[in-house]
């Protein structure tokens, strides 16, 4: 499947449009390169694309007392970006870097402003998407609030098994909400 299918069918998932309204969409998207370890987007920039994942990983993440932490992973197929950021259109409060070598098609705000107010099944699909992405975090947040160190260990790898050979450990503990030495006594006692 090339890069315009895979949006296609992503798109389609999260909620099926009109054909003609889904050719102008996916003509919107253009491919983009990013490298390994490569700023999408600095703490203190302004959001201007949304991301479509077709290859590779990425994280956000922000610094604070010198240290990284960790707030998501994006990886295909998928949006990526900085959301609050992108919608609002005020600083980003974090990164988002490439942490593979990553392929993206991607669309900048000003279309997407233009092609909401023009098609309402699109505004839609946004709408819908937004949901998604605000459901994710409610449910991060509460792992991170309600759940022991295991009990997220065991989640992450109930849903994302295939990261734990991509992504660097200390990148997953920071994920996790935990030190690295913990994430390496859970990897070895674990039972996957």
């Amino acid at each position: 499947m090339n890069e315009r299918e895979s949006l296609i069918a992503f798109l389609n998932y999260i909620h099926p449009l009109p054909e003609e309204v889904m050719e102008e969409f996916v003509d919107a998207w253009k491919p983009f390169e990013a490298s390994r370890k490569q700023l999408l987007t600095r703490e203190g920039d302004v959001e201007n694309y949304i991301y479509f994942v077709t290859e590779g990983i990425q994280r956000s993440y922000y610094i604070k007392d010198d240290k990284e932490h960790v707030i998501a992973f994006t990886y295909a197929p998928s949006f990526s970006g900085i959301p609050e950021s992108f919608i609002t259109q005020t600083p980003s409060l974090y990164y988002l870097e490439c942490i593979t070598p990553s392929r993206f098609l991607r669309m900048p705000r000003q279309q997407l402003e233009v092609l909401l107010e023009e098609h309402r099944s699109i505004e839609r699909l946004f709408r819908i998407s937004t949901e998604q992405i605000l459901i994710g975090f409610i449910h991060r947040h509460y792992e991170l609030l309600a759940l022991s160190i295991e009990e997220r260990f065991k989640t992450f790898l109930q849903r994302s098994p295939h990261l734990l050979n991509q992504i660097p450990h200390k990148h997953l503990a920071s994920y996790l909400g935990m030190a690295p030495s913990n994430f390496s006594k859970l990897l070895g006692t674990v039972q996957l």
